[in-house]
């Protein structure tokens, strides 16, 4: 009895096992079918039409108002490991001044750029201070001039002094 229940048990603990192993993929952006190239015409579409065909605009250039990127991305995740970008497509549209389509570029994951953030800090003057150097760093530094009868500072602060 126990050989018979031991072995579907055993059956079953590896197939939950394989399958917390499955991908996950998500899809992000704009989609469209697979191979489907936007049929956008340069000096012939504007941007009514651009966005009919397409819709809004993933993003729109920084500096470049007059172009519109498309953006698509499928992320594959495994278990507890980082995502990792399987595929990218950015189709970038740009304007002339009258609004007409002027160029259309496509881009693609092997297109990108790996971007190396520089990890350095900028010094600062002077010290760290402690947690208890800074509560207790300004006690007894205070002028008791400022807590006598004398109080014709402007806001009760440090400004100037009036002679009235």
């Amino acid at each position: 009895m126990k050989r018979r229940l031991a072995l579907p048990l055993l059956v079953l603990a590896c197939a939950a096992g394989v399958s917390a192993c499955n991908p996950v993929l998500r899809s992000h952006g704009y989609r469209y079918a697979l191979q489907e190239e936007p049929n956008i015409t340069p000096a012939e579409d504007t941007q009514d039409t651009v966005l009919a065909r397409l819709g809004n605009p993933s993003t729109r250039g920084t500096f470049e108002q007059d172009t519109w990127y498309y953006i698509s991305s499928t992320r594959e995740s495994l278990a507890y490991l980082r995502p990792v970008t399987r595929d990218r497509r950015i189709i970038a549209v740009s304007f002339d001044d009258a609004g007409v389509v002027s160029a259309v570029n496509e881009y693609s994951l092997e297109d990108g750029r790996v971007v190396a953030y520089a990890g350095r800090e900028t010094p600062t003057r002077g010290r760290e201070l402690t947690f208890l150097e800074q509560v207790l760093g300004n006690v007894g530094r205070l002028p008791s001039e400022q807590f006598g009868g004398e109080q014709n500072l402007p806001g009760g602060a440090g400004g100037p002094r009036r002679n009235e």
